[in-house]
C-alpha cells in the first residue's frame, strides 16, 4: 500500500514559511520565487485536507493545525538531516554506535576512549546514553554497556566490572575525622540512587544495622548528580569510585567509609547477534575488556 507522506519538497517549503510566516522569506532561503512556494503550500493543503495559513493583509500566519504540524514536521526535518549526515560520515570509515549508562560513559570510558582512538583511528565510537534496556531491533545502537545482571535476550554480554559502592560525602562533613563508623554516616542525610533504591538498606545490613530511615533522603538518576549533591555536603552519597576519580583525587569528596554494598550486578558490554561479526566491534570489545581487567588489577590487586 502507497505511504500516505507528502513530497519532501512541500514539506521543506512548508517548514521554512512556517518558520519565518513569510512565503516571500521562505523563496529567499531555498532560492524559489514566492509563486513556487504559493504551489506547494497549496498543494501540501490540498492533500492534508486542511488550511495550514490564513492569508491577512500582512501576509500569512498559521492556523492552529499548521502549527502543531509544522513543529512535527521541523522535528522530523531535522531527524531525516541527521540521518542523512550520519550516512555521509561514514564513507571510508568504521562507525560503532554504542549506548552507555551516562555516568559510566562520561566519568571512566570518555577518559580512556583517546587511547582507543589512537590505536584505531579507522574507527569511531559514538556515545548515546541511555539508563533503562530496550530493543536493539528498535534502534540503530551496535551495542551497549549496562549495568545488570547480563542477561539480555537474543544478545551477547561480556562482564566488564562490579560496582562496588563506596559511601563518600564531602571534608566537611567528616571534619577532622578520616572515616565515619555505619552509625555516625546515619545520623547524616542518605542520598539515593533512583535505581539503586535499597543500596544504603543493602550496605546497613551488611554492617549488621537495620536503620528505618535507610530509604530516607532526595533521589537522584545519575551517580553523577549524586556526587554533585555529596561534594557540596548535602549528604552521604553510596557510589562506586571508579566513577568519582576526579573528585577524590582534589579531595571533593572523601571515603567516608571502607565497606562496600553487596551486589550481585555489574557493568557489561552487551552485543546484539546481528552485529557480533563485526570486525570493528570486536576489536573495541577487546579493548574494553582490556582496559577494564587492567582497571581492576590496579584498584584491585
Amino acid at each position: 500500500m502507497r505511504r500516505k507522506i507528502p513530497s519532501t519538497a512541500a514539506l521543506v517549503s512548508f517548514e521554512a514559511a512556517a518558520r519565518h510566516e513569510s512565503f516571500t522569506k521562505a523563496a529567499e532561503e531555498l532560492a524559489l520565487t514566492q509563486s513556487a512556494i504559493c504551489r506547494q503550500i497549496a498543494g501540501l493543503e490540498s492533500f492534508l485536507g486542511i488550511q495550514l495559513f490564513r492569508r491577512t493583509r500582512r501576509g500569512v500566519k498559521l492556523t492552529e493545525a499548521g502549527l502543531a504540524y509544522a513543529r512535527r514536521v521541523a522535528a522530523q526535518l531535522d531527524a531525516v538531516e541527521r540521518d542523512t549526515l550520519a550516512v555521509m560520515s561514514q564513507q571510508g570509515a568504521q562507525n560503532i554506535e554504542l549506548a552507555v549508562v551516562p555516568s559510566f560513559g562520561t566519568q571512566w570510558l570518555l577518559p580512556r576512549l583517546a587511547e582507543f582512538q589512537r590505536l584505531q583511528p579507522q574507527i569511531t565510537v559514538n556515545l548515546s546514553s541511555r539508563t533503562r534496556p530496550f530493543l536493539f531491533a528498535d534502534t540503530s545502537f551496535d551495542a551497549a554497556i549496562h549495568f545488570g545482571d547480563g542477561e539480555w535476550s537474543g544478545t551477547e554480554a561480556h562482564f566488564l566490572m562490579p560496582e562496588n559502592s563506596l559511601p563518600v560525602c564531602s571534608p566537611l562533613l567528616l571534619g577532622a575525622r578520616q572515616t565515619l563508623s555505619a552509625a555516625e554516616i546515619a545520623r547524616l542525610p542518605l542520598l539515593q540512587q533512583s535505581t539503586r533504591p535499597y543500596a544504603w538498606r543493602q550496605w546497613f545490613n551488611k554492617q549488621g544495622l537495620n536503620m528505618p530511615q535507610d530509604l530516607n533522603g532526595p533521589r537522584y538518576e545519575l551517580f553523577s548528580m549524586l556526587a554533585q549533591a555529596a561534594s557540596h555536603a548535602m549528604g552521604v552519597a553510596l557510589i562506586p569510585p571508579f566513577l568519582i576519580e576526579r573528585e577524590l583525587s582534589d579531595g571533593r569528596l572523601k571515603i567516608a567509609s571502607p565497606h562496600t554494598v553487596p551486589t550481585d550486578k555489574g557493568y557489561y558490554l552487551i552485543i546484539p547477534e546481528r552485529t557480533v561479526e563485526s570486525a570493528a566491534l570486536r576489536c573495541f570489545r577487546d579493548w574494553l575488556r582490556q582496559a577494564a581487567h587492567a582497571y581492576q588489577l590496579e584498584n584491585h590487586p
